[in-house]
């Protein structure tokens, strides 16, 4: 079949076919597995062919394009088919990226993006911003532009789904940190899962915006090698920093052009030096998206 084909029916994989649907694509989905009860419901709702317990070769390898779940590695052997037949294999991510040209929050790292995600999308809905939050958290980020596009998306992403992407745009991007995880599926080669976080900033700008950990060795390093175009916010916690984020006297300050924010961490409702560093970083993306100091201030110390 010509159109799309999903491989994976989880929530990544069932939220492509819905939009691939909404669009008006040719879509089939195929799963190796047994498909959820809750996600097969959903597939017959809307219509969309589907395959479990095996792939059909022949189909997948027909496709335009193939849409591949996170959890599917690069080197399984149909990903592996599919790319030398010349089929481009792209993250739900990317797919879902090109049909909204809304302003995207994207934050990885290897611990804290979930927490500075959903606080992030705290911040901004109180500020009075009607925001999708989701990706690796959550709706996928295509199912919550098949629901319906809003103007602002904060998405936790993993190394998995960044791998997979060719013109996904962040106007933000985050890197919290780089810690050795899934070193099985980058060749146990830590500088191939730095490169895979430093995807997140590859297509951006420089009237885009990177906020980066001052403190990660992994990402200082990875900073030496990498191209970042975008405007860089670096927050720390053991050194002040002219612009981006800062702890000093148990206070965070968060510096834009010409305003400083500050803040006792005895207010912060997450306490704790991890989450000063996500407090930081959310600090900064809301800043950036110019949202009012006491509107912060309040974000940051009634997030449940």
């Amino acid at each position: 079949m010509s159109g799309l084909v999903v491989l994976g029916a989880q929530e990544s994989g069932v939220g492509a076919a819905l939009l691939a649907k909404k669009l008006g694509m040719p879509v089939f989905v195929s799963d190796a597995g047994t498909i959820k009860d809750s996600y097969r419901a959903e597939l017959l709702a809307n219509d969309i062919a589907y395959e479990e317990g095996g792939h059909t070769a022949a189909t997948v390898l027909a496709a335009d394009e193939v849409v591949k779940s996170p959890g599917i590695p690069d080197t399984a052997a149909l990903v592996r088919a599919a790319i030398e037949r010349g089929t481009p294999v792209i993250s739900e991510i990317e797919f879902a990226s090109r049909h909204t040209s809304s302003t995207i929050v994207g934050i990885t790292g290897a611990n804290g993006k979930t927490t500075t995600t959903l606080l992030t999308g705290h911040i901004l809905r109180k500020a009075g911003m009607d925001v999708g939050v989701g990706g690796n958290v959550g709706h996928s980020f295509a199912r919550l532009i098949a629901e319906r596009d809003r103007p602002v998306y904060v998405l936790e992403l993993s190394s998995f789904q960044l791998d997979g992407i060719r013109s996904f745009k962040p106007h933000i991007a985050v890197l919290l940190n780089i810690t050795p995880d899934h070193l099985d599926r980058y060749a146990y080669r830590m500088e191939n899962y730095v490169a895979s976080k430093f995807r997140i900033a590859m297509n951006q700008t420089s009237g885009d915006h990177f906020i980066h950990c001052a403190d990660d060795e992994e990402i200082n390093r990875g900073l030496a090698l990498h191209t970042v175009k975008a405007r860089r916010w670096p927050f720390s916690i053991m050194n002040t920093v002219p612009l981006g984020g800062y702890l000093q006297d148990k206070h965070l300050h968060i510096t834009s052009d010409q305003t400083t924010f500050s803040m006792s961490i005895l207010e912060l409702a997450l306490q704790g030096k991890h989450n000063a560093y996500n407090s930081l970083a959310a600090g900064i993306a809301a800043r950036i998206l110019e949202v009012r100091d006491d509107v912060l201030r309040e974000s940051l110390s009634d997030f449940q």
